[in-house]
């Protein structure tokens, strides 16, 4: 039985690291002038530099070895392939075939996929134009002027993120929102400034059962037929992206208007799918189809390039010797961009969910660290913030820098100010405080490790192809941990008790531990004194939501 850490190449990375304890990444610069050269290489229109990495020629060449002696090239055909490589749910993953630009056939089951593809982005393309140019209206006649997204987790997030990344390229006409959380003061402050007459509801639910999401589309629809008078056509102003056709129409939605995806397409890689849908409606879908080019060539990428020049295998692999050799938790990602200020809580998801586990493919559990915690937010802001901390905490904290080199017109002072803060920031991590001296308490010590990713201008493109980069990122590292980056049973475990409590609130809550019996009392007590009509049942539909307008 193979294990990971028992062999050859994982104990001889464990030898370079004790080897390399007290190198410091700035010698590696003073003894090869062309390190930068070396350690940077550009895919599109994407600029990636980890030269910066406390990694000698020595421990990246082992760490190549380790993908090269790892299943990565096996799993990484399968998955374009439509293989089986999600082993606990027993599904194909090809999230990668929703960006497929090439002619051929994918077979799934037997079956070609990709005309079931073309025929979702056609109903996308048709449905998108008709918004935007005004020809879809709303039961009155007007045409619509706000977009509400009601979803969670890949439903919610991916949307949300590239429609403020991209709020530049944006309808003039229309505004976007996105409600997710299950708090109803949020989703009251949403409806509360909108006209029912002008706005659409999309629906992402993978299943058309997802509490949060259900809970949040019943409170909008009760909404719209409160406001909108005995004349509203819930038809005319919702529609669904689901796998569950049928549970949307029951909701009222037309059977047209039903965006379907498929199984195959986990949560958090369904921005590609259907539930893309409120980025085709704000960017247009020529905008939509640059995303999914920009993907489809990072994919090319990942397919064909050797593992010593091929980007998202390498950001892989440094993060690797980060978490399992250098002992890092965490992993920061700081863009110097303000559309990109949601991207942190997208990889966040993405990793997080993707390779949070403890046990490898087999169930077995594993006696290594796996996923990071992933966090961040604009560098502007964090060196105000929590920079203090990498600069000079006990903390060991590796940094992804992103930024775009095109400043906005008449912004160009702004921009340049912005880059230089962060070309500055990524320096003075490696170098540490330049007077003081070693005997200075007071010091910041450098040596703290960052990769910076350059875009040579925020566009949809290069927005699909960034995001790309790291969805094979965090599947590199999934296979060379021997894990499944494709389910999530934490998520599930957290929706079966959330559900349990609900249907046994009154009569069997003395199921449940002392704690949550205690909590419980507290909250019906709460709603019963407060005369709720519900008894503070929340499968009654109580307000719900949460939003930001993009």
């Amino acid at each position: 039985m193979f294990q990971l850490t028992r062999s050859v190449t994982w104990q001889a990375l464990q030898g370079l690291q004790q080897q390399t304890a007290d190198d410091r990444i700035r010698d590696y610069f003073a003894a090869d002038p062309k390190r930068f050269e070396k350690m940077s290489l550009r895919v599109g229109g994407l600029f990636l530099d980890y030269s910066k990495q406390p990694v000698s020629e020595a421990v990246l060449a082992k760490l190549i070895e380790l993908a090269d002696h790892s299943a990565l090239v096996q799993r990484r055909a399968q998955m374009f392939s439509g293989d089986i490589i999600n082993v606990t749910e027993n599904r194909p993953v090809l999230h990668t075939a929703l960006r497929n630009l090439g002619e051929g056939p994918l077979m799934v089951d037997g079956q070609d996929v990709m005309p079931e593809i073309q025929r979702t982005r056609e109903q996308i393309r048709a449905f998108s134009e008709a918004v935007r140019s005004g020809a879809w209206t709303g039961f009155d006649g007007q045409r619509i002027r706000d977009v509400v997204n009601i979803g969670i987790g890949g439903s919610d997030l991916g949307p949300n993120m590239a429609c403020r990344a991209l709020l530049k390229h944006r309808h003039p006409e229309l505004n976007f929102h996105f409600v997710s959380n299950v708090d109803g003061a949020h989703i009251q402050k949403v409806l509360s400034r909108l006209d029912p007459a002008t706005t659409l509801f999309i629906v992402s639910t993978k299943t058309f059962s997802t509490q949060e999401t259900l809970l949040n589309a019943h409170t909008a629809r009760r909404w719209f037929l409160d406001n909108a008078g005995p004349e509203a056509d819930v038809g005319a102003h919702f529609i669904a992206a689901s796998t569950n056709k049928a549970a949307a129409m029951e909701f009222g939605i037309r059977e047209e208007n039903v965006f379907e995806f498929w199984a195959w397409v986990g949560g958090r890689y369904s921005m590609w799918s259907s539930i893309g849908l409120p980025i085709a409606l704000a960017i247009g879908f020529e905008g939509f189809m640059a995303m999914i080019e920009g993907a489809y060539e990072m994919d090319q990428h990942f397919l064909s390039a050797p593992t010593a020049a091929n980007m998202p295998v390498l950001m892989a692999l440094i993060g690797i010797w980060h978490i399992n050799f250098q002992g890092a938790e965490t992993q920061a990602i700081v863009p110097y961009d303000q559309a990109l200020h949601q991207l942190p809580a997208f990889l966040q998801q993405l990793d997080m969910e993707s390779n949070g586990k403890s046990v490898d493919i087999f169930g077995r559990p594993v006696d290594y660290k796996t996923g990071p915690i992933v966090w961040g937010q604009t560098g502007s802001n964090g060196q105000h913030a929590f920079f203090q901390l990498l600069h000079q905490g006990t903390r060991y904290v590796p940094i992804d820098f992103i930024a775009s080199l095109k400043p906005e017109p008449g912004m160009e002072d702004h921009h340049f100010a912005l880059l230089t803060n962060m070309l500055a920031q990524a320096n003075a991590f490696m170098e540490g405080s330049a007077e003081g001296g070693e005997l200075d308490p007071y010091s910041c010590p450098g040596n703290r490790p960052s990769s910076t990713l350059l875009l040579d201008e925020l566009t949809p493109k290069n927005l699909g192809a960034l995001i790309a980069l790291y969805e094979h990122k965090v599947f590199v590292q999934g296979v060379i941990w021997n894990i499944n980056s494709f389910d999530q049973w934490g998520v599930q475990l957290g929706k079966r008790i959330a559900g349990e409590i609900s249907e046994r609130l009154d009569a069997h809550s003395q199921d449940f531990d002392a704690s949550t019996q205690g909590l419980l009392a507290l909250v019906r007590g709460h709603f019963v004194s407060s005369g709720d009509p519900s008894g503070g049942d929340p499968s009654s539909g109580d307000p719900s939501g949460g939003e930001e307008k993009a």
